[in-house]
């Protein structure tokens, strides 16, 4: 067995994931101040924050004709490559945007077998109106790197049910300029024969499905006809270079399932005899055995399936034969999903439960065709009782998390094992040049064996780890980056989230109290060890969690009876208090580290909440476009703005580390016409929107560039018109776009973050791409000052260690030298706040630190120690 290191740089949610609306062009009344000049564009490197899997994985897709190369395709994070050389997955859609957001729902995905480097992708996300947007094909010369868009004139659902169904998407192997794809919603079944660039509806496929998950639910998600499932090729027949004669295609028709066209695809008859009462999952033909293998499940999946059948049908006489497994260990039945017959030895087929909740799947393996099966677990009985017989061994060690909570053990009998075998085994797939490599996706991983065939041998055992790395799927709410050893926190859903101590590690999740999903992160301003969470438990209720050793251990709240959600959640500057607003519950104010909550007036329900970096006695809340503010560390909370701020659409804000009263909010949506960024300078009294933006959705700060006196500021936003991921290094005087057309990850609406011990790191919170990270790799030192060289107000240099800021034009006097002289030292904590230095100048309300404590300047001062004169410049707030 192969053991895989975790590796940061080649990146769901399990659920219904609902994004945000996409939003247009503010209305309010803008700084007139004209912007500045672009810079150059920073260069930066892009990676993930490791987490490994996260989400469903319902396709795995390997070359039939290049040794090694294999894809896999997620429901709500785009599509991946297998990097043999790194054993990592390679993404392969970041660069879809904001506006195409839905692109990143993969429903099919197919690997050309005559031009290898060709691949194709269905995308789309739903196919109700949770998305505005139709589907698209998208097709790649090039293994994916750059790809071309054909958009089709109906919706794809890449996150509806059946999307592991498959696969829609089929090359003819014969004639790879001939594609077919199966359409769901009533529209039929589609060809392409120029190699994707255009398609049309086959007209003459009679039968465009009818199968509706649950047409009598109210619910739009469960209300969609599945339509047509798959097509696979029998080109024995055909020469090369020719269109496959004999092809087949299944539908979601319980009672007509399969159709078969022999004179390619002209004309189409319901294959007689074909098992009725399910949908045709998966479909396998092995040319060898002249066999069509097909798996099916009375449901659509992924989430259901309670029976189900295995079928051989001979495709030279007509027959059909029922190979179903007969185990069943816990006495209940199961639908059948992923299928999979090895090229290499085609007597080998496997097929895998599509859903056994309880206690785990079963993955069943057949050396005969399907005349006899060995299941990867049963029950065994002997003098001492019962036993699980295992032909399986499992390691979780490179990715903790996947024991959700618990405590790996062993399957014993009557008991989940932990970690499982999964759940929603969609894919199910052995090398076809490689016996014994087995790769499987499930609700949150790849499992894969390289010792596969020592399943056939007596007593044998296969080896199962997860082989996830690179592919981040998870659905991002909230970020929190403290100074200091963590690097990074995170909400998010189905998995809670993490502290990432290092973010080239896959980190245990949240434990004491474990989260099954998280809403909302913070840390304290001037107490980076202090955190607070918010998510629901274990057990459903919605609590809050908080720590005071950067997330070793826990308090949790007592929940939140009658909450809707954990909403969110912020810990004052120094630690002292939490103020958390739950969806649908009263927002609640804590003094004892979260272990009691009190009840909060002047804050309404469902406020989004935060708090000032610097001055403990101030948190904020926003709500319907009216900012609040608290002056007593959140116990009671008063309207301070109303009429300035976006009515409609989500927003995010956030305080200024380092300074008091100062807030930046980002948000708004089209309907509502207000929308882009603004700042409060005030404790958010008054508010003035920041020029040149149309629109924006996060903000959020980082270290400060060498030499600058404010944090960097980040936002995911649209500037004049362009849509991206903008950086400030001057207080937002100007901006610059930091990431490229390559690089978008789709709708990046959730949070922002900058690191505030790596100048130009920021973290970006995806809906599916997980944790992205990006540095700036030509961040270069300052220079080492010069007595020859002339510096002009404002040039950086460093001497002794030291930072130095030229405040006017010199030459030859060097930083420090004279207490008045034209240099600055520019110095400041890990929290933000500026270090007091004997050169600086401060104006009124510069905050500072000096002698383990918290400074205000009254008036402008220059030299003047904090602390040292009764009545100098300088009151002490902390």
């Amino acid at each position: 067995m192969r053991f895989r290191r975790s590796a940061v740089g080649l990146v769901v949610a399990t659920g219904v994931v609902i994004p945000l609306s996409v939003v247009a062009p503010a209305t309010a009344a803008q700084d007139p101040t004209t912007p500045a000049a672009a810079a150059p564009a920073p260069d930066y490197a892009w990676s993930n924050a490791a987490i490994s899997g996260g989400g469903y994985v319902p396709g795995i897709v390997y070359s039939q004709t290049e040794p090694g190369l294999v894809y896999a395709r997620t429901d709500i994070g785009g599509a991946y490559r297998l990097d043999r050389a790194s054993d990592t997955w390679v993404p392969l859609l970041d660069h879809v945007g904001w506006d195409d957001w839905n692109r990143l729902g993969v429903l099919s995905l197919a690997t050309d077998p005559v031009d290898t480097s060709r691949v194709y992708v269905a995308t789309g996300m739903y196919t109700n109106d949770w998305d505005p947007g139709n589907g698209a094909i998208l097709r790649s010369d090039d293994y994916g790197t750059t790809w071309d868009a054909h958009p089709l004139p109906f919706k794809v659902g890449g996150n509806m049910p059946g999307r592991g169904i498959g696969e829609r998407l089929q090359i003819d192997p014969s004639d790879n300029d001939v594609l077919y794809y199966g359409a769901e919603q009533g529209q039929g079944l589609w060809r392409s024969t120029d190699a994707g660039a255009t398609f049309s509806r086959v007209d003459s496929f009679p039968n465009p499905g009818d199968f509706v998950p649950d047409a009598g639910s109210g619910n739009s998600y469960l209300m969609q006809n599945l339509g047509v499932l798959w097509t696979a090729f029998d080109p024995s027949s055909t020469d090369a270079g020719a269109p496959t004669q004999t092809v087949f295609t299944a539908v979601a028709d319980t009672d007509d399932i399969l159709y078969r066209s022999d004179d390619a695809g002209a004309t189409w008859q319901p294959v007689a005899g074909a098992p009725a009462g399910f949908l045709p999952h998966h479909g396998v033909i092995d040319e060898a055995g002249r066999s069509l293998y097909i798996s099916t499940s009375n449901a659509s999946g992924p989430y259901d399936g309670s029976d189900g059948e295995v079928w051989r049908y001979g495709i030279d006489d007509g027959t059909w034969t029922n190979i179903t497994p007969a185990l069943r260990p816990v006495g209940v039945d199961f639908g059948f999903g992923g299928l999979t017959v090895d090229k290499s030895d085609p007597d080998t087929i496997m097929v895998a439960s599509q859903i056994q909740w309880w206690p785990d799947i079963l993955i069943f393996r057949s050396t005969d065709r399907g005349q006899t099966w060995t299941p990867i677990w049963d029950y065994a009985y002997d003098e001492s009782g019962a036993h699980v017989a295992a032909r399986y061994s499992q390691s979780i060690d490179d990715v903790p998390w996947l024991a959700f909570g618990r405590e790996v053990n062993g399957p014993v009998p009557w008991s989940e094992p932990t970690p499982k075998l999964g759940w929603m085994v969609s894919a199910l797939e052995i090398d076809p040049f490689d016996s014994d490599e087995l790769m499987y996706g499930t609700g949150a991983t790849i499992y894969r064996s390289d010792d596969l065939t020592a399943w056939d041998e007596p007593g044998g055992v296969i080896h199962l780890a997860p082989e996830a790395f690179g592919i981040e799927e998870t659905a991002i709410q909230d970020l929190a980056a403290p100074a200091g050893d963590v690097d990074l926190v995170s909400a998010m859903l189905d998995l809670g989230g993490f502290v990432h101590d290092d973010l080239a590690t896959v980190p245990q999740s949240f434990r004491a109290p474990y989260f099954g999903g998280g809403t909302s992160v913070d840390v304290a301003g001037l107490d980076p060890d202090t955190l607070v969470r918010a998510g629901t438990d274990g057990s459903g209720a919605r609590v809050v969690a908080a720590s005071v050793d950067a997330g070793a251990t826990w308090t949790t709240s007592p929940a939140a009876d009658g909450a809707g959600g954990s909403g969110t959640v912020t810990v004052n500057a120094d630690g002292s208090g939490i103020v958390w607003a739950p969806d649908g519950a009263a927002a609640r104010h804590s003094t004892d580290g979260g272990a009691t909550f009190a009840e909060i007036a002047g804050l309404p329900v469902g406020a989004r909440v935060g708090s000032d970096r610097v001055d403990a006695s101030l948190a904020y809340g926003f709500s319907g476009g009216v900012f609040y503010r608290s002056d007593d560390a959140g116990a009671t909370f008063r309207a301070v703005n109303e009429g300035t701020l976006p009515v409609e659409g989500p927003v995010r804000f956030a305080a200024t580390p380092g300074a008091i009263g100062d807030v930046w909010l980002a948000g708004g949506s089209e309907d509502g016409g207000t929308y882009g960024l603004w700042r409060s300078q005030d404790a958010g009294s008054t508010w003035t929107a920041v020029a040149g933006f149309d629109e924006a959705d996060t903000v959020g700060f980082g270290r400060a560039a060498p030499g600058a006196t404010t944090p960097a500021v980040y936002t995911a936003a649209s500037r004049d018109g362009e849509r991206g991921v903008y950086r400030s290094t001057d207080g937002g005087a100007t901006w610059i776009r930091i990431n490229d057309d390559a690089h978008q990850w789709g709708w990046i609406g959730a949070d922002i973050e900058g690191d505030p011990d790596v100048f130009g790191r920021v973290y970006i919170a995806t809906n599916g791409r997980g944790i992205v990270v990006g540095d700036d790799t030509g961040a270069a030192a300052l220079p080492a000052w010069s007595s020859t060289t002339v510096y002009l107000e404002g040039d950086a240099v460093t001497r002794d260690g030291a930072v130095w800021v030229a405040s006017w034009w010199t030459r030859g006097q060097a930083p420090g030298a004279k207490k008045n002289g034209p240099w600055q030292e520019i110095a400041a904590a890990p929290t933000g706040l500026a270090v007091w230095t004997a050169s600086r100048i401060f104006d009124t309300g510069d905050v500072v630190s000096a002698g383990g404590a918290v400074w205000r300047a009254r008036w402008w001062t220059r030299g003047d120690e904090p602390g040292v004169k009764k009545n100098g410049p300088w009151e002490r707030i902390g």
